[in-house]
């Protein structure tokens, strides 16, 4: 198994993986990635990016301090996006006993990141009532034991409990240091005796946790061998019978980004496709690549020549790089011809073309065989992106199509990050329209940035009569504006820091027939210390050939803080001309995995064959704020443990320092990586609803209250047919057997349209116990009496509050509750030793009289 880490790395432990996974799975390769600035000789990066890292090293997180973490926003048994870590949790080992050994806490998120499991403690429920009517602490294996205390003012007392008999939200759960079970490594990696993940025979079905949650009550071991992306493998290797090797470690570093823009100048490429190419790399090279970047230029038809040798980004090399552009096309497509030249070029500044960038692109109407020239290309060590224009490109590359302002949005979203979030472009806006009068709009530029904002306009034939107004009515027209004929764009830089506010834009098209124009606008962070919010665009493709449907996701955050209330729409367009508007939800419905954690998803359901570009926009709108948002996956926090008969604390948690806060109206542009839609002829892509995710039941005296997310007709499209609500007493009858389980008289339930709130109440027909805990599920059914899957369990118990509360696992009350701190003068000790005795012998003899547990 390897993998690699930016910024700096700590030994982490191998033995704990190969232990976790009965000997089949080790660390080989780490590849640590240090920041550009980092003096000293390092070997060169070749592919890995700061972005595609498996292990991030950098500063504590604006909420979670230094937690580790996982980004995780796919679904079970699917890859994650990157762990955090931070250099105080590597290097101070103050944070080691609440959280555990490096090693074990890597394993923890390593499981997050690779095979897609999820924690099984939850800190919003962390107690509930299990089905024989006992308080259990939210856990896995059940044989983790403890006790729970609440500590106030420094002192462990017994827990308050709620109306409902629950431990108040002030009561912890202190497990004992000395554990007899193996098990969980995805619950607490801190305790010693855990080494291993839980298995079916072990595994707590009934906790709350977001295991059984997501992943259908499965223990983590099961979804790691039976469902994750390497579940072949695992279930194929043989355990290894002698120690594996010592992880290889190899420094690598990325510096200058050097770029070579490779250009098909063909015959194929005549008229408007030459045109795109010269708009699209104009914008590329004049707002988007990084300053002191280095940028060489090749073209090739029937054979290749070089345009430009590489040429740092300063000065007025912008504007010399963009004069050079093709403008003529002629010839046949050797597209070998052209990377070969382009490899050499790359070459110039250190004989090596490893961790240099190409951007290529052609229409694709290839004369010559480019997998002749593929294997080359791979073993160049270089990063290739692709760009194929027109209808007839190879299915070897990535395409973007000519309508709108596509080949624009492509050259856009070629930037490299180093985790510097102020040196990157970002792209506002990417519009356009084809009229005969006014093309109007409003742009708001928010207050995170500003710096090097740029209005570029390109227009089909005749420049159109410009107007654009900043918030405080400063005017510019086209005559302050750079007005290139040849590549009919007319571009305006403003000047020091765009003013926040929004700013209106005029264009009149001055001819009598209809003409296309475009409009992009990019800017900068307005400050070096304060991150701009940012927009990234995803696809998860499950799959390409119609079998599922397709998740279209994008992030929107602030220094990795998530941004709530956004309104995020994607735009999917095909080379075919089909194009589709989604709206993406954040409501921890449907495709959605986690409600407000500033991750927007929805389900592509829509699958027609056809190669697809991937933009979304955030649409300007009052109400977004900054969230502060729990962590949904990384190694729990322990409060401390009982260790002979007495409480040890950790150091305290800190508070969650990142407050909501408005982040005003913005609008924001992103580009995803083009996709490939293959459905074979006669396959049919209609789906059945989608999986209820968010059920959730509450009980007032006897009544039931049923609450969830509307699925649709087509998983999270149009309306379904009708619910099938059912529920026992028993857990395992509704999650292995849900038809055996009672169903429910939904006759006067009418299923809302697809995202919009379900509510359900009813009334069961037998009489409910006191003390009895009810579980329910819902499986929905469309027109075609197609099914979704059964979905998440709700549970709820029915108490009704009286003098005492139900039997309680308490600690034993011999235990003299106290906490090692700070050594306290011996007639003081005593003093509150005696306190507590006799504290303790008045409670244990009220509770005797009163009949408690």
């Amino acid at each position: 198994c390897s993998f690699w880490v930016s910024f700096s790395l700590t030994p982490f432990g191998s033995e704990y993986l190969l232990m976790a996974m009965d000997n089949k799975v080790f660390i080989k390769d780490v590849k640590i990635l240090v920041p550009p600035n980092w003096s000293g000789s390092y070997e060169k990066a070749r592919r890995e990016t700061y972005d595609k890292a498996n292990i991030i090293i950098d500063s504590p997180h604006p909420a979670y301090r230094d937690e580790p973490y996982v980004k995780q926003m796919k679904g079970c048994g699917e890859e994650s996006e990157y762990i955090h870590f931070t250099p105080n949790f590597l290097l101070n080992d103050n944070l080691l006993n609440a959280y555990g050994p490096r090693g074990k806490v890597f394993v923890h998120e390593w499981a997050h990141l690779r095979w897609g499991v999820f924690d099984e403690y939850n800190e919003k429920e962390p107690f509930y009532f299990s089905q024989n009517q006992q308080i259990q602490p939210t856990r896995c294996s059940t044989q983790v034991s403890g006790h729970w205390f609440e500590i106030i003012n420094g002192h462990a007392t017994l827990c308050r409990y709620d109306d409902t008999w629950l431990p108040t939200k002030e009561c912890q759960f202190f497990p004992d240091k000395d554990q007899k079970t193996s098990a969980s490594v995805m619950y607490m990696p801190s305790l010693d005796s855990v080494t291993a993940f839980c298995h079916e025979g072990d595994h707590n079905i009934e906790a709350p946790n977001t295991q059984n949650q997501k992943c259908d009550n499965k223990a983590t071991r099961t979804v790691i061998f039976q469902h994750s992306v390497d579940k072949d493998a695992l279930q194929t290797l043989k355990p290894l019978q002698s120690a594996p090797p010592a992880p290889k470690f190899t420094v690598i570093q990325r510096r200058s980004r050097v770029v070579c823009l490779i250009l098909d100048v063909s015959g194929s490429m005549q008229g408007q496709r030459i045109l795109r190419l010269q708009q699209a790399a104009t914008i590329f090279l004049r707002e988007i690549v990084e300053e002191g970047a280095y940028v060489g230029i090749v073209k090739f038809s029937t054979s290749a020549d070089i345009i430009s040798s590489l040429t740092k980004i300063e000065g007025y090399a912008r504007e010399s790089l963009i004069s050079k552009l093709p403008d003529t096309a002629s010839g046949s497509t050797n597209m070998c011809t052209g990377l070969k030249l382009g490899f050499e070029v790359l070459q110039q500044d250190d004989k090596s073309a490893v961790g240099d960038d190409v951007i290529f692109l052609t229409d694709g109407e290839a004369t010559d065989d480019i997998q002749s020239c593929l294997k080359s290309a791979v073993n160049s060590g270089a990063i290739i992106n692709t760009i194929a224009m027109g209808l007839s490109a190879s299915n070897v590359l990535v395409t973007m199509n000519l309508i709108s302002n596509q080949l624009v949005d492509a050259f856009s979203s070629f930037t490299m990050s180093d985790g510097d979030l102020t040196k990157l472009t970002i792209q506002l806006v990417s519009t356009g329209s084809s009229t005969t009068g006014w093309f109007n709009g409003t742009v708001p530029i928010d207050r995170t940035v500003g710096n090097s904002t740029t209005f570029t306009i390109i227009y089909e034939r005749s420049a159109p009569t410009v107007s654009i107004h900043a918030p405080s009515g400063s005017a510019y027209d086209q005559t302050r504006m750079t007005h290139n004929a040849a590549t009919k764009t007319l571009t305006l830089n403003i000047p020091g820091t765009a003013e926040p506010g929004d700013w209106r834009y005029s264009f009149f098209n001055t001819e009598s027939t209809a003409q296309a124009m475009t409009l992009t606008i990019t800017s900068r962070a307005a400050r070096d210390d304060v991150p701009p919010v940012m927009v990234k665009a995803q696809m998860n493709q499950l799959a390409s050939d119609g079998s599922k449907p397709m998740v279209v996701f994008a992030e929107v955050s602030q220094n990795h803080v998530p941004v709530l209330g956004a309104k995020v729409m994607a735009t999917l367009q095909s080379d075919t001309g089909y194009s589709e508007d989604l709206f993406l939800l954040d409501n921890g419905a449907g495709a959605d995995n986690f409600k407000n954690d500033g991750i927007y998803s929805r389900y592509f359901a829509k699958l027609i064959s056809g190669r697809y570009s991937l933009k979304v926009r955030v649409i300007p709108q009052e109400g977004a704020i900054r969230g502060s948002h729990n962590r949904n996956s990384g190694a729990l926090y322990v409060p401390g443990y009982i260790v002979d008969g007495k409480v040890q604390l950790n150091p305290q948690k800190p508070p969650v320092s990142v407050q909501s806060a408005d982040v005003g109206r913005f609008i924001r542009t992103a580009t995803g990586e083009s996709f490939v839609v293959n459905v074979p002829k006669g396959v049919t892509t209609k789906f059945p609803p989608a999986k209820i995710t968010d059920l959730r039941a509450k009980i007032q005296v006897d009544t039931i209250f049923l609450s969830w997310t509307a699925p649709g007709e087509d998983f999270d499209f149009g309306t379904v047919e009708s619910y099938d609500i059912r529920w026992s007493k028993h857990l395992k009858t509704i999650l292995y057997n849900f038809r055996n389980a009672t169903p429910v008289n939904t006759s006067a339930l009418h299923p809302q349209e697809a995202t919009l709130d379900e509510q359900f109440s009813f009334l069961p027909e037998v009489a409910i116990k006191n003390g009895t805990t009810l579980f329910f599920a819902i499986q929905s059914q469309d027109k075609q009496a197609l099914k979704s899957e059964v979905s998440n369990i709700a549970q709820v118990t029915k108490f009704v509050p009286s003098p005492k509360p139900p039997e309680i696992s308490e600690p034993p009350l011999k235990l003299i509750i106290s906490i090692v701190t700070i050594a306290c003068a011996v007639a003081i000790l005593a003093c509150i030793i005696a306190t507590i005795t006799v504290w303790a012998l008045k409670r244990k003899k009220a509770v005797k009289e009163s009949g408690g547990a």
